[in-house]
């Protein structure tokens, strides 16, 4: 059993810039990590997009749905193991890149994006056929509901579960900002520590500065710009 359960979409910026830290705190640590799917498509499917959300993430969350069918037939033919790589590579493709206009909503989920990061991780690059098989889509559900259920279901991605299957599980943290070698060691033990006390339940705001991510155009120099998010999107409910 792994150290760490991180459930994650590889849509979400958030859950990339809190995965780039995780992978620090492992290699500090020596844990080990199982990569597990969570779909924001799948959690927000009771919600009205066009009123819950900007225009776009209805595209977004759908590739990365997408996406994680492909992940879900990689589990399958090559292990759990292959799935922390495939991650990466999705993260590079999607969020490690320069805004690009011209590319429409769900550009994310396409064949050749999935290919060109299957062929990164040394995988198969017809496995991304399986982008449109929805016959996975109740595995992805399952896993989807099986994070919920360790956190309530007001949240979003990433969670994470340390030391399951009896050990403590959050949402999060969202963080804008990738610590450096020797804040991440520090930044996990508060985290650990807070999530242990028994009577915590939440601690927030909704102030998030941009993630410092070539996808926003904000370099690891600089902060991001603040915005004010409601329920994991940047616009405010009326």
């Amino acid at each position: 059993m792994a150290d760490i359960n991180f459930y994650f979409d590889p849509i979400c910026p958030f859950a990339w810039m809190t995965s780039k830290w995780i992978r620090i705190v492992q290699g500090q640590r020596g844990y080990t990590v199982d990569w597990r799917f969570i779909s924001l498509r799948q959690i927000n499917a009771h919600l009205d997009y066009d009123s819950h959300f900007p225009p776009e993430y209805e595209a977004q969350h759908t590739a990365g749905l997408r996406l994680l069918r492909v992940a879900s037939a990689v589990r399958e033919k090559h292990g759990r193991e292959a799935i922390g790589p495939l991650y990466a590579a999705f993260g590079a493709r999607i969020l490690e890149t320069a805004p690009d206009e011209s590319r429409q909503p769900g550009w994310q989920g396409t064949p050749a994006l999935a290919a060109d990061a299957l062929t990164e991780a040394g995988l198969p690059a017809a496995l991304a056929e399986f982008l449109d098989d929805t016959s996975r889509d109740a595995e992805i559900q399952a896993e989807s509901d099986e994070a919920l259920a360790l956190t309530g279901r007001d949240v979003g991605t990433p969670i994470i579960h340390f030391e399951p299957p009896q050990g403590v599980a959050f949402f999060g943290p969202v963080i804008s900002r990738l610590p450096d070698e020797e804040q991440a060691g520090v930044l996990w033990d508060h985290v650990v520590g807070l999530a242990r006390f028994p009577g915590f339940a939440e601690l927030k705001r909704s102030l998030r500065e941009q993630p410092q991510l070539r996808s926003f155009g904000v370099t690891a120099q600089e902060p991001g710009r603040t915005e004010d998010w409601h329920a994991g999107s940047r616009r405010l409910k009326h």
